[in-house]
């Protein structure tokens, strides 16, 4: 560590130094000696004299369909990233121009995701695919972040697990869409690559299981299409045969029931042929919006809480196909299986979580699937490995629970986690390179008013930095967690991100007008970026009907009048921008206040009644 990097971290402390350090220093000897600050670290990096200048006059230049593509993707972020029009074009480059190659000679050295960066008089970026050169780009944005000079070098970065992701359940709990597509472009700004999303699209051919809160069919086509644009795979996920009371509580005939005939809303009768007709009927309307060749059915927590004895029908079913010795268990093995066999039929690879592979069976299940592994249970990681089975690390310690835990990113840092620790073993090194896939960060929404979507994201940013850092290179790339967090706030956030947490109007009294109805309201912007609205009979709140995880989802649901309480997220408000006025969108329920016939203000999915626009003086 050179003396004037020694002084500048004693005299302004790491964060500062480090962004001190990104501008750019024209000694050539500070610039041999600087690697640039990227998130992931980049795996290696050889300096060379002189550096590579950004300025008015940079073109990018690629050549063949794939290098166009990721260079007009580059151009329009850019743009928005607040560097101006860059135009593509092709042919030969000159000093200053941004080259963009797509290479599949390079294969052998790349990977499908590795590339090269080159930075001297011009700036190359080579890649193998189209998805290398694209991660290449992400590179020279968090570079362009820090400054428009960066030091003349060449690094090969290629990545040391091929599956990096996150996990979203907006299951039950609407999470909003703009708040989806700033987590896609967060993820690739930091090399992630799948977003493994359980959520409810509006089904056409099932109108009953279209409760609160699903999401259109056009919602999901956005979604994807920027999901697909910057190399994210989304994959779809319906929960089953557990958890599935989303989709079947109100079918009833579906529903397994045990031997006192009391019906279990959450199960399907996988017993029942009807059951398997109907899921797969959901798969084939989720294919309509889903680029993914990837399909998760979950299998979690299946008898959750139960005894299989309560339910005969399983065994019996197990023996009619697989003979006396069969057990209940091989009765759920054999629903995952016949779904595996019909996604595979379609094109797409099955993934299910661990839990329910506890040994109980007699019937495995079908080779080519990927276990997500996030439980310690009997059969452990290492075993599934030498059943040939590819293996995610989906540990509990990498959780972000709403109202709940919270993983502790800080601690995994310090203990160099990688994707080798699950929970209940870690492997070592050989059986975790050749048989883990990689692993991904979970959320969860146990209490759905625990938490709101912004303040989610707080705790979400740095975790979601560290997986990146710790499934593309090495798990601690410096030598504190500070340090560490210091790289995040270098690189910033990804080009297009929204902040979320504007209030679009300032604090204080207005009159609020919609549809005939006046109220006097004082406007009071929460910490997490939501307001309260507060009349002469409390603050605004979402409350009644039926819960669903501890909030109130029914539409239709009458807003109230409630004592003021600052933790009360169900008080918290978006006032989003419509025409001459605002929607009210409540921060936890996800559904905008309409006005009844008779006056009273009630929430409602925007696609079911149109919202009130309220208008304010």
């Amino acid at each position: 560590m050179g003396e004037l990097r020694r002084r500048l971290l004693r005299l302004f402390g790491l964060a500062a130094a480090l962004t001190l350090l990104a501008t750019p220093v024209p000694a050539v000897a500070q610039e041999r000696q600087q690697t640039p600050v990227t998130v992931p670290a980049l795996t290696g990096w050889t300096p060379e004299q002189g550096s590579y200048t950004f300025g008015s006059g940079t073109r990018l230049v690629a050549s063949g369909a794939a290098g166009r593509r990721v260079a007009d993707t580059l151009a329009d972020d850019l743009r928005t990233a607040g560097h101006g029009a860059v135009p593509v074009v092709t042919g030969a480059s000159r000093p200053g121009d941004i080259v963009i190659d797509v290479r599949p000679s390079a294969e052998a050295t790349l990977g499908a995701e590795g590339y090269e960066l080159r930075s001297g008089r011009r700036l190359s970026l080579t890649g193998a695919t189209e998805t290398g050169a694209f991660y290449g780009t992400r590179t020279l944005l968090q570079l362009l972040a820090q400054g428009d000079r960066i030091p003349a070098g060449h690094t090969v970065d290629v990545p040391r697990y091929r599956e990096r992701g996150v996990g979203v359940c907006a299951c039950y709990i609407h999470v909003s869409l703009p708040w989806l597509e700033n987590l896609v472009r967060e993820m690739a700004y930091h090399k992630l690559n799948q977003l493994l999303l359980e959520l409810k699209v509006k089904s056409d051919a099932h109108p009953e299981a279209n409760t609160w809160g699903y999401y259109t069919k056009d919602e999901i086509r956005r979604l994807v299409a920027l999901g697909d644009r910057y190399h994210v795979e989304i994959i779809p996920e319906i929960n089953s045969p557990g958890h599935m009371d989303p989709w079947i509580e109100n079918r009833p005939d579906l529903q397994l029931t045990d031997s006192d005939g009391v019906k279990q809303p959450a199960r399907l009768d996988v017993t029942r042929p009807e059951a398997f007709d109907y899921y797969t009927g959901l798969m084939d309307e989720y294919a309509q919006v889903f680029t993914a060749k990837s399909w998760h059915m979950g299998a979690d927590e299946y008898m959750l809480g139960s005894d299989y004895a309560k339910y005969p029908q399983m065994l019996r079913y197990a023996r009619d196909r697989y003979g006396p010795g069969a057990t209940p268990q091989d009765a759920y093995v054999d629903f995952v299986n016949r779904v595996q066999a019909y996604a595979a039929g379609k094109g797409r690879h099955l993934r299910i979580w661990n839990d329910g592979l506890t040994g109980a069976n007699t019937v495995p299940v079908a080779a080519g699937t990927t276990v997500e592994h996030w439980l310690n249970v009997a059969v452990k990681p290492s075993a599934l490995i030498a059943q040939g089975y590819a293996v995610m690390n989906a540990s509990y310690s990498l959780y972000l629970v709403r109202g709940g835990f919270h993983s502790d990113t800080e601690a995994l840092y310090d203990q160099s986690w990688d994707p080798r620790s699950f929970e209940g073993e870690k492997l070592t090194s050989a059986t975790g390179v050749t048989g883990v896939t990689g692993a991904k960060i979970s959320l969860w929404p146990d209490n759905g008013r625990g938490e709101t979507e912004n303040e989610v994201a707080t705790e979400l940013w740095p975790a979601l930095r560290h997986i990146a850092q710790a499934t593309w290179g090495t798990p601690r790339p410096d030598a504190t967690y500070a340090e560490f967090t210091a790289r995040g706030t270098a690189v910033g956030h990804a080009p297009g991100w929204r902040d979320l947490t504007t209030v679009p109007v300032a604090d204080g009294t207005y009159t609020f007008r919609a549809d005939g109805l006046s109220y006097t309201l004082s406007v009071l912007r929460t910490a997490d970026g939501y307001a309260t609205l507060r009349g002469p009979g409390g603050c605004l709140e979402m409350s009644g009907g039926r819960l669903t995880l501890n909030v109130p989802l029914q539409p239709g649901v009458e807003a109230t009048w409630a004592p003021c309480d600052s933790t009360n997220t169900l008080q918290r408000w978006e006032l989003e921008p419509a025409a001459d006025g605002y929607h009210l969108i409540n921060a936890i329920t996800r559904m905008a206040l309409s006005v009844t016939d008779d006056g009273r203000p009630v929430q409602y999915p925007p696609d079911q009644h149109t919202p009130a626009l309220w208008h304010l003086s």
